[in-house]
């Protein structure tokens, strides 16, 4: 394996740890635990000496200083800086060897730089919900966009069944669902809306009398402090069970796609493909079950975003193999 093809799949799994951590930052509402962005409160890194924390305190009167969370925060901040750097990387080494490909490592190093911004806007913003979205959605972007760059490293793991483009309607479609319903479940989460119900199979009685659509989609501009909501209870249950209902027609579509793919396939590698992704699908759906049922345990709800990432991927990956089927060696 050459060295690039290493740094990829180093900066692959470094960005699966960067999410999981910050699906982790955001769940123990530590998104906040710094005030200030790069540094916290004012420092490098938290501080500890009580000299530097009666500055802290001075510094920002009104968010006392909590160091599990600003450790949380910082820790991610450390990474996701890391990443950056390998994206760099990534970047220089495609442009200096005159590589054909680099598309990717250059729309790459694009997002991860905007990621840094949204991230410094989550913290001045006070966690505006439609910023606070955003971050993710570019954070599953670029993991779907680093593991499609793994794979164009990988011609043996390259498709060869054109027949398998007639699926591509199919697979934009569940592609675009998935998107919808990762777009909706940050939505949930940026607003607080996770435990807005907690009974099945949609919420508590009278629920489709009390639907508030135009504040639930309202970017409630204007307020300093976002943290934990800032929607009535009605906006909040309105936003969880659009999230639930997207959930049941997405669980619908990908199942087809994964079993079209399935039947449809001659290679055991793409039919691999098709119960990876089946089963990464009846995961994420059990996960957020469990969700509801145990009123979102800390452990599930972070497998649940990092298992949402997972899915979205490997769709990402499911439709670029299927659009351009490579011809067979002989």
């Amino acid at each position: 394996m050459t060295f690039q093809k290493k740094l990829i799949t180093l900066t692959l799994c470094w960005t699966m740890l960067v999410i999981i951590l910050g699906a982790y930052t955001r769940l123990t509402d530590a998104g906040l635990g710094c005030p200030d962005w790069p540094g916290c409160y004012g420092f490098l890194k938290v501080p500890h000496k009580p000299e530097k924390m009666e500055l802290a305190a001075a510094r920002f009167p009104e968010r006392p200083l909590e160091h599990h969370k600003a450790w949380n925060e910082m820790i991610h901040r450390y990474l996701a800086g890391t990443l950056g750097l390998l994206i760099a990387a990534l970047f220089i080494i495609s442009w200096r060897q005159q590589q054909r490909l680099r598309a990717l490592p250059t729309a790459l190093l694009a997002i991860v730089i905007f990621q840094s911004a949204l991230g410094a806007w989550t913290v001045t913003m006070g966690l505006l919900p439609i910023i606070v979205l955003a971050h993710l959605m570019f954070g599953f972007l670029l993991f779907s966009l680093l593991a499609l760059y793994w794979l164009q490293q990988q011609p043996a793991l390259h498709n060869t069944e054109p027949q398998l483009t007639t699926l591509k309607p199919l697979a934009l479609l569940a592609l675009v669902v998935v998107v919808l319903q990762i777009a909706l479940g940050g939505w949930t989460a940026a607003n607080y809306a996770a435990l807005a119900c907690i009974d099945l199979p949609f919420c508590e009685a009278g629920w489709s009398e009390r639907l508030a659509f135009a504040e639930a989609f309202n970017l409630h501009l204007g307020h300093d402090d976002y943290e934990f909501g800032v929607m009535s209870q009605d906006a909040r249950a309105t936003i969880h069970v659009l999230h639930r209902l997207g959930a049941v027609i997405t669980l619908s579509i990908v199942a087809w796609f994964s079993w079209r793919l399935y039947r449809l396939a001659n290679t055991v590698l793409m039919q691999r493909l098709a119960l990876v992704l089946a089963a990464v699908l009846l995961i994420q759906f059990t996960l957020g079950l469990l969700n509801i049922v145990l009123h979102l345990p800390l452990a599930n709800a972070v497998a649940h975003n990092f298992v949402g990432a997972n899915l979205l991927m490997l769709l990402a990956v499911s439709y670029y193999q299927i659009s351009r089927p490579q011809a067979r060696e002989v």
